[in-house]
């Protein structure tokens, strides 16, 4: 991979930022509910008409309302009813004596074990929770975790709207840089030059207090539509996750990536050295015009 570092073209990013500051701030918020579970309003089925199901073992990836999403860990996931007469118990490794809980003790990241109910043979429907077990300690850190995770985005809430009170009414922005990174054919793995790039980046971005970063992922003209715009959207995602979790930028400055698929190559797509070009994300460092120099 070759790390290269240029202005975008402009007329990409003034396309880019015509949103409002206040609908693209991009954040990673996590709680109790998840839109990507969709229900309908459809009643939980009766148990005394199920039989015995498939025991689910994975993580709980997501709730809402009455529904659980268990993630397995070979990535599968499944969608899980909760009732009145779903069993939710914990306790040690070697503790049989279990206590009993609530549904709000199911948080996300928690491993469990669930026993299920299904419709008899022929009939389709959810899975129902039979019973849900957990261990003392996963829950303890789940707990933590939950916790921890409400005060940090309480402080990032506040610092998000502070942000957005000084740029509410700002459309245009001054670009101060733009690093790319870029990709072998079909992947979007980070070499270690990626990664150190990045991080340099993000600590000269961290020294303009009003500085946000834009993320843009592109593909060559390789593959079809649809595979490079996934393509694409799933750099900047790797990115963005590079830049939060290991460089340390905060949510709160950062403007709702974007995938470009093969939009606006850097070269020719008819060599093969066009196309290693323009396999690549940019990082552009953006600061409003209006608090530039503040």
């Amino acid at each position: 991979m070759q790390i290269m570092s240029k202005r975008s073209g402009a007329h990409v990013l003034l396309a880019l930022l015509a949103l409002p500051v206040s609908g693209s701030l991009y954040a990673q918020p996590q709680s109790s509910s998840n839109s990507s579970i969709v229900v309908n309003g459809t009643p939980l089925p009766d148990p005394a008409t199920m039989v015995a199901g498939p025991e689910i073992k994975g993580v709980i990836a997501a709730r809402h309302n009455d529904r659980i999403k268990v993630k397995a860990a070979d990535g599968s996931s499944t969608i899980i009813a909760i009732g009145d007469t779903t069993k939710i118990k914990t306790g040690g490794l070697f503790n049989n004596n279990r206590a009993k809980l609530g549904a709000d003790s199911l948080l996300n990241g928690l491993p469990v074990t669930v026993k299920t109910l299904q419709p008899p043979a022929g009939q389709s429907g959810v899975l129902l929770a039979n019973q849900i077990s957990f261990r003392n300690g996963d829950f303890k850190t789940a707990n933590m975790i939950r916790n921890g995770t409400d005060q940090r985005f309480e402080e990032q809430t506040a610092a998000t709207e502070a942000l957005r009170g000084r740029m509410a009414d700002i459309d245009q922005y001054n670009v101060k840089s733009t690093t790319n990174v870029h990709f072998d054919t079909g992947k979007a793995l980070l070499s270690a030059e990626d990664k150190a790039e990045l991080c340099n980046t993000a600590t000269s971005a961290q020294a303009m207090q009003n500085a946000l970063l834009l993320v843009v992922g592109y593909t060559d003209s390789v593959g079809d539509e649809d595979y490079n715009q996934t393509l694409s959207e799933k750099r900047a995602a790797r990115v963005i996750n590079y830049l939060q979790q290991v460089c340390g930028w905060k949510p709160y400055r950062m403007l709702t990536p974007t995938g470009m698929a093969e939009a606006d190559p850097l070269a020719s797509n008819d060599t093969a050295e066009g196309k290693a070009q323009n396999r690549r994300v940019s990082v552009n460092v953006l600061v409003s015009k209006s608090v530039d120099g503040l």
